[in-house]
Order: C-alpha cells, then structure tokens, then sequence
C-alpha cells in the first residue's frame, strides 16, 4: 500500500512538472502515460489472491458425464456454506455437469457465472487468475487436475492425483505479490 501512495505522488509530481513546463510536449504526456501504466500493473501484481480447488463432488455413477449422486448433491451444498466465509468473486469449472453442479450452489448464492475452464490448460487458468484483478476465486475441477493446479500455482510438484474415492477436500493457496504464502487442505 505505501509502495502505491509513492508511485501515485511521484507520479503527480511528475504531472505538475510537465504541466508547468514551457517546453511541455507529447512526448512528455507519453512518458508520463507510460509511469502511470507501470504504476497500475505493479499494484495488481502486489495484489493478494485466495484461490479455493476442489474436486467435484460423487457422482451417480461412472459414466463420462454423469449427474451427481444425491451424496454429491448434498457435499455441494455443504461446499457452499463452508465457502461463503471466502466470498469468492470468479466461480471456474471444467465442462462437465458434475463439475458445474458442484459449484452451483455457491455461484447462486454469490449470483455469479461460473467460467468454463479447459482442464487440459492449466496453465491458461492460472495466466486468467493472476492476471485478473479478482481477490478471491472457487475453482472446480477433477481427481487428477485438482493437485496439478495447486502445484501449478505453488511452482512445485508437493500434491498427488486424488484417489478416485477421495471427494472431501478444500485446497487453500494464498497468494501474495504472486508467491504462494500458505497452503491448507480443510477437509468438508
């Protein structure tokens, strides 16, 4: 915050100089454009960001795009309210109804869209979230991307494929200035 307050008044004063010069020019005015850019991008990488994985919830059977069970309609709804205390601003998933009726509780309670992500791209999603300005996210997705991202995110390999039984875990990775600063797994 203070770094911010530093750019923003050298940047007016940087302003008021050229404003108060004879010679003052466009090439001037671009300089100080630049500064002001620099500025604005250097706060929104300072930003802090918690992003929530989790994997979707049972599902009724092992199809290649089933329902959810009545068991993963209901860890759904318990999703929602252990998540609501982070007030998630982007809802992402994979494309499959499992998936999307995952965090649908949640993006109805939020009255969000939930994005559609390629789980093949991991890269992508992480590119979206970091560059957007967004603070909080709830990211849905499967047994062997789930880990992955959280990997991703961390820039090391700690997390391992999910067991194909295992549903019930949070994954919490805390950002700040684009650096992994705490990561919990809560069970729900």
């Amino acid at each position: 915050m203070r770094e911010n307050l530093f750019f923003h008044a050298k940047l007016a004063e940087i302003a008021k100089k050229i404003s108060l010069a004879p010679e003052s020019n466009m090439r001037n005015l671009v300089f100080a454009l630049i500064i002001a850019t620099a500025c604005l991008s250097s706060s929104a990488v300072a930003q802090k960001k918690t992003i929530i994985l989790v994997r979707h919830a049972e599902k009724v059977d092992a199809s290649q795009d089933p329902d959810l069970s009545a068991e993963g309609k209901a860890r759904a709804e318990k999703l929602a309210k252990i998540v609501k205390r982070y007030k998630p601003g982007a809802i992402y998933s994979t494309d499959f109804k499992r998936t999307r009726d995952t965090v649908a509780p949640m993006a109805a309670k939020r009255k969000l869209k939930v994005e559609i992500y390629d789980g093949k791209k991991p890269s992508d999603l992480v590119d979206t979230i970091m560059k957007s300005k967004t603070k909080r996210f709830l990211i849905v997705g499967h047994s062997n991307t789930i880990p992955g991202l959280a990997n991703l995110l961390g820039k090391k390999e700690v997390f391992k494929n999910l067991d194909d039984s295992e549903y019930g875990a949070i994954y919490i990775v805390r950002l700040k200035d684009g650096q992994v600063r705490k990561t919990e797994i809560i069970p729900y």
